[in-house]
């Protein structure tokens, strides 16, 4: 006994240098999320007020497969019950992506850098570095919950289904926390390990979908999830039903996967050695490709997966937004106010093309996590490989400009993606092209927004690149947060013209301005030289 003890030595030292390292990153997320549940939860009730509009939206949700897709059920007829729909499941996932990055970033990249090898020679035992995180990540989880219930509580939703919405998303978030911990031990690199582990998020969404798209309504309007939700954690997070039932025996699920997940984990790590995956490298060609000798061929080369990845989710996000909009009436009509505040968010128009600009505005800002993400791997390279790369005939400059190239293009790909989506999907649904042109300019139309996004990454990874990752995340869910829930919530405008997006037409529902298009696209142009500038002047790694 005092043996295994032993291999969990200076675990909570090790937990309070996790809890250092992420003094910005853990509160930004648990103050995003808490921030998108408060703020939906306040303005859904504005939105729908009377108990005729709440059930206008239940049967809505109960006959579009769409919409329970990607809301889930509504659990009851009430505000709490909308709520739930509207931000539970985009809540859960991100709770679970908080742990996945958190957990593999002080594992499998600890050892990539070296710091785990250096942690460990001294007296420190063989699976504290990975309890220590877990125990954060657990902490932060618990904590995520109960700032969960008490915004929704603040919000005016009863006290018991608040407790039970947070306790059902803290849990998922944790089981993920568990197979970041298995995936870290069985890939060969930090980026494939939050690959993996990302990927069995996406499934556990899908088949949460499938068990709810494909459910068939009852004629009281009554939805009951098919057995393929079951076989998801976030399946059982919404069988707690917040709000209608608060049953909490699935959270037991997630106990006992979760405690499968982390036994596993702790017994992989005594069959490796630090530095090493469980799976085995693959071999690359015996001579590298002729385009890997210019700085733009190995960009690309680094950047391509995740560009694909990335274009397949917006192809199929598109795809079924692009279904709904022959519906656009129906949706949008439930609620006197959520047709108005949509109407004057969209400048005008018929419902379809205020329903797709609302749909293109958000999507443009999710699709924007491609652009910081394919921006901040520059920063990845500097703490890496890149001396090695810069020391060949290479200048700062041409490999940085090299990255944002690569990125700008995969930004514009993903934006034709979602349009061209969008307009096909309508297109099958009404039996007319018509839109299909109209939507891919649309989406278009966003580039200049995020490319300012882009420029900003760009020049904080060259003036303060200690703070790149957190202050770039942060700008994205500050773009989220103003676009979603500043109509919502009446911002002033000086806080909504905070974000590139809220100055792009409202394509497709109002005409084409050119001077705000031209005007990010110079915004883009100028912070982008700027963080050029400064990345050539500053050390490496600083």
């Amino acid at each position: 006994m005092s043996g295994r003890l032993v291999t969990f030595t200076g675990t909570l030292r090790l937990a309070r240098l996790v809890l250092r390292r992420d003094r910005v990153r853990l509160p930004l997320w648990l103050l995003g999320m808490t921030a998108v549940t408060g703020g939906s939860a306040a303005g859904i009730e504005g939105l729908y007020p009377t108990e005729r509009e709440q059930a206008a939206y239940v049967r809505s949700n109960a006959a579009g497969a769409v919409s329970r897709v990607f809301n889930g059920i509504v659990p009851e007829v009430g505000t709490g019950g909308i709520v739930i729909a509207e931000t539970f499941t985009i809540v859960a996932v991100l709770a679970a992506l908080m742990s996945v990055f958190t957990v593999v970033r002080h594992t499998r990249a600890n050892e990539e850098t070296g710091r785990a090898e250096m942690v460990g020679s001294a007296a420190v035992g063989r699976h504290a570095g990975l309890a220590a995180v877990l125990l954060v990540t657990a902490g932060a989880q618990l904590l995520l919950a109960f700032l969960l219930a008490g915004a929704l509580a603040a919000a005016g939703l009863p006290v018991a289904g608040s407790l039970a919405a947070g306790a059902a998303i803290g849990a998922a978030g944790a089981v993920f926390a568990g197979v970041a911990a298995v995936t870290a031990q069985i890939a060969e690199s930090a980026r494939a390990a939050s690959g993996v582990a990302a990927a069995v998020l996406g499934l556990a969404f899908l088949l949460r979908a499938a068990g709810d798209g494909l459910a068939t309504p009852g004629e009281d309007m009554r939805v009951d999830s098919l057995w393929p939700s079951w076989l998801s954690p976030i399946g059982w997070a919404q069988r707690v039903r917040p709000y209608g039932g608060d049953d909490w025996w699935p959270l037991a699920l997630h106990a006992l996967l979760l405690a499968v997940l982390v036994r596993a984990a702790f017994a992989l790590t005594d069959h490796r050695d630090v530095g090493t995956g469980m799976l085995p490298v693959r071999r690359g060609p015996a001579e590298a490709a002729r385009g890997l000798l210019s700085p733009l061929g190995l960009a690309w080369r680094l950047q391509r997966g995740v560009l694909y990845g990335w274009a397949a989710g917006m192809l199929i996000v598109g795809l079924a937004l692009g279904a709904v909009g022959d519906q656009a009436e129906e949706v949008l009509g439930g609620s006197d106010r959520l047709e108005e505040m949509m109407g004057r968010l969209a400048g005008g128009g018929d419902l379809v093309d205020v329903y797709f600009t609302a749909m293109m505005g958000l999507i443009a800002v999710i699709a924007a996590g491609y652009t910081v993400q394919a921006l901040l791997r520059m920063r990845d390279e500097e703490t890496g490989p890149l001396e090695a790369v810069l020391a060949t005939a290479v200048s700062r400059p041409r490999w940085m400009l090299a990255h944002i190239l690569c990125a700008t293009f995969g930004t514009a790909v993903l934006l034709l993606v979602i349009g061209l989506g969008n307009g096909l999907a309508y297109a099958a649904a009404a039996g007319s092209l018509e839109k299909v042109p109209s939507l891919a300019g649309a989406a278009m139309v966003r580039l200049p927004a995020t490319l300012a996004l882009a420029g900003f990454v760009v020049a904080v990874i060259g003036l303060l690149p200690r703070l790149a990752v957190a202050l770039s995340w942060a700008a994205l869910g500050a773009c989220l947060v103003i676009g979603q829930l500043g109509p919502i919530l009446e911002l002033p405008r000086p806080v909504m013209n905070i974000s590139p997006f809220s100055h792009t037409p409202s394509l497709p529902s109002a005409d084409l301005a050119v001077m705000p298009v031209a005007v990010l696209a110079g915004v883009a142009l100028l912070l982008t030289a700027a963080g050029v500038m400064l990345f050539r002047r500053r050390d490496l790694a600083f």
